[in-house]
C-alpha cells in the first residue's frame, strides 16, 4: 500500500469513527439539508449516462431540485447548460444550497473555497470522497459538511423514512 493509499484509508476511517477535524452532518442533519435545499450545483456532472454523476443529476432533477451542472468539459447535462466553474454558475444563476462534488478527494480544495466564496449552504462530497482540509475550509466558512455520502441515496432513504 502506498503512502497516498494509507492516507486516504486513514481519512476514511477518521470519518466513519467520528475522529475528524470538523463536524460532519449525521443522518438527521442530512435530512434537514435535503428538505430545505432547492438549488444544487453538481460539480463533475456528466452527460455520459454511464457515469454516476449523470444518474444522480437526473434523479435529483426528477425530484424537483434545480440542478446546475459544473464541468468545463460539458456543454449541457440533460438540457441544462453546464458552467466551467462554481463561481461562474453562481454569478449567472445565484447561490446554491448544496454543492455536490463528484471529484477525487485530492481535487476538492478549490471546490470548497468556491462554495464558501459563493455563499453555498453545504459542501457535499460524494461516495468515496473524503478531504478533511476541504471540510475545514467549508466549515470555517459557515457551510455544513457531508462526506462519503450520495445525495440520491440519502434522498431515497429520507423519502422511505417519510
Amino acid at each position: 500500500m502506498t503512502g497516498e493509499e494509507r492516507a486516504r484509508a486513514r481519512a476514511m476511517l477518521d470519518l466513519h469513527e467520528g475522529r475528524g477535524l470538523v463536524r460532519v452532518l449525521d443522518d438527521a442533519g442530512i435530512g434537514v439539508v435535503l428538505l430545505r435545499a432547492r438549488r444544487i450545483a453538481v460539480v463533475g456532472a456528466s452527460s455520459n449516462p454511464a457515469r454516476p454523476s449523470f444518474a444522480v443529476f437526473r434523479y435529483l432533477a426528477m425530484q424537483g431540485y434545480d440542478c446546475v451542472p459544473i464541468n468545463p468539459n460539458e456543454r449541457d447535462v440533460l438540457g441544462q447548460p453546464a458552467f466551467r466553474s462554481l463561481s461562474e454558475a453562481a454569478e449567472a444563476t445565484g447561490p446554491f444550497d448544496i454543492v455536490d462534488v463528484f471529484r477525487r478527494s485530492e481535487l476538492c480544495l478549490p471546490h470548497a473555497e468556491e462554495a464558501v466564496a459563493t455563499g453555498a449552504g453545504c459542501l457535499w462530497l460524494q461516495l468515496g470522497v473524503v478531504n478533511w482540509e476541504a471540510a475545514a475550509i467549508a466549515s470555517a466558512g459557515g457551510l455544513s459538511v457531508v462526506m462519503d455520502r450520495c445525495t440520491a441515496i440519502e434522498h431515497r432513504a429520507l423519502r422511505q423514512r417519510g
